[in-house]
């Protein structure tokens, strides 16, 4: 009998490691043209007295999207929810904002269709009540929970035994024994045991048909008010790589309710001017891109790096080996110190910093206090050609990188003098070099940590999946 357990929980987890993705996933869509292509970026400073400053800039031009949409809003967010806000401490009701701006529109248009895809965490994998899912709901919005389990196991130790012994039960409302992980109120062991899976729906899109037509925006930001205080990057854009977008949530919808109405098909207008090209990318696809982009760095060209999380072995050593070649390369990092006030050990980003740093990469840290450096950029200026900006939800890891995780970004394709590129490479060089009254970021040295312990302790996080990054 334990001989027969052990080879179906072996097979389970081998089976959940390879098992074939559900259809429309893992894209890489074709470059489409652009004629209106724009940066936005949530900003944490401090100045040259010490004093902290917020500019926010991405939820509000989000909201405004929502505000000309008339035929359809389709919004994908990992966190929609108030877990763990701190009200009146710098933080901003993201969550109902956007509860609010798509109820608001969806009973202004009648005929508008509206659709918010999400992750189970937001209910606590349906442990608790989500009164913002609700009041959507009440207004005629369609509220998709993304099925988790139709995706690949990141950490297959855990969730194989989970698939076996735990997933048929469900879950329940009423509560549990146990204290809420992010609020008030207690939840069931479930809610513990399927947490563990440490899987999501991480993307974090929004696409709008409207008066001006079709538009479209991938960010690195959720609309979750702990999360309201962290930088962040979006880039919004038109044309038809926002019905590539589209479809990539249409994908979602179809594995994790089936049945549900299909959305009208976006209808683009014929334009002449380009000011840009978009291709975009999901899932494991982000990891081919950012390698190509990495990879083609020669000599004399740029190559910046802004990440929240980075610890997938084949992108650290692209970027060692770009360094090695010539290629101008800098990578600005979260120092992972604090996570919803909770102090963090540093783990992963502080020990690679260490692995580039000894191999003369340059690294600097963002200058957090108690937020978080959350954007996921990256930044090819060649000597010769059109630049290349890889951005959105993907932290360059390997549950991010590895079609494990739902992730999307685009691509950008412009010549460097072009307004956004310009735009998107002076925000990199802004946070880099700091301006007296402008001090986003800090040396190696002030977190610096040269633990082997930890060193490997990452990297055995890493490659069994036993983590959160």
């Amino acid at each position: 009998m334990s001989a027969s357990l052990v080879l179906v929980y072996l097979a389970t987890v081998v089976w959940h490691q390879v098992k074939p993705l559900p259809e429309g996933l893992n894209l890489a869509g074709p470059w489409r043209s652009a004629t209106a292509v724009s940066f936005h970026a949530d900003s944490t400073w401090l100045d040259a007295e010490g004093q902290q400053h917020n500019e926010r800039q991405i939820f509000d031009a989000a909201f405004a999207m929502i505000e000309r949409a008339e035929i359809l809003v389709v919004s994908d967010f990992f966190l929609v929810n108030g877990f763990a806000g701190k009200g009146g401490d710098g933080h901003r009701a993201l969550s109902s904002e956007l509860v609010d701006a798509m109820a608001a529109e969806r009973r202004r248009h009648d005929a508008l269709q509206a659709a918010l895809i999400t992750d189970p965490f937001n209910d606590l994998y349906d442990g608790v009540q989500q009164p913002l899912f609700t009041e959507l709901e009440q207004a005629g919005v369609d509220v998709i929970v993304t099925d988790l389990t139709r995706l690949r196991d990141p950490n297959p130790l855990w969730s194989a035994a989970w698939r076996i012994c735990c997933q048929w039960f469900g879950n329940g409302h009423r509560g549990g024994w146990l204290p809420n992980p992010v609020g008030e109120g207690s939840v069931t062991l479930r809610t513990y045991l399927a947490m563990l899976n440490f899987k999501a729906n991480h993307r974090k899109t929004l696409v709008i048909d409207g008066r001006d037509g079709p538009e479209a925006l991938v960010t690195s930001a959720n609309p979750h008010d702990a999360s309201s205080r962290h930088d962040n990057i979006a880039i919004a854009f038109d044309g038809p790589a926002v019905g590539d977008l589209l479809e990539s949530e249409r994908a979602v919808v179809a594995f994790s309710t089936p049945g549900t109405p299909g959305w009208p098909t976006l209808d683009f207008a014929e334009r002449t001017a380009t000011l840009a090209e978009i291709r975009v990318l999901t899932e494991a696809a982000i990891l081919d891109a950012a390698l190509q982009m990495i990879e083609s760095a020669r000599e004399g060209d740029s190559l910046d790096l802004l990440m929240f999380y980075l610890s997938h072995r084949r992108i650290i050593d692209a970027l060692v080996e770009a360094h090695a070649r010539g290629a101008r390369v800098r990578v600005l990092l979260d120092p992972n110190e604090d996570a919803f006030g909770r102090k963090k050990n540093g783990v992963p980003n502080r020990q690679v910093a260490w692995e580039l740093h000894q191999a003369g990469v340059p690294v600097r840290w963002c200058n957090t206090r108690g937020e978080q450096c959350h954007g996921k950029m990256l930044i090819l200026r060649p000597v010769s050609g059109p630049a290349l900006v890889l951005a959105g939800s993907a932290n360059f890891t390997r549950r991010n990188l590895d079609n494990y995780n739902l992730e999307t970004n685009i691509q950008l394709r412009a010549e460097a003098q072009t307004g956004p590129v310009r735009t998107i490479s002076d925000f990199f060089e802004e946070r880099w070099s700091n301006t007296p009254e402008r001090i986003h970021s800090l040396p190696y040295e002030r977190y610096a940590d040269h633990s082997r312990l930890r060193y490997w302790q990452y990297r055995l996080m890493e490659a069994t999946g036993l983590s959160t990054f």
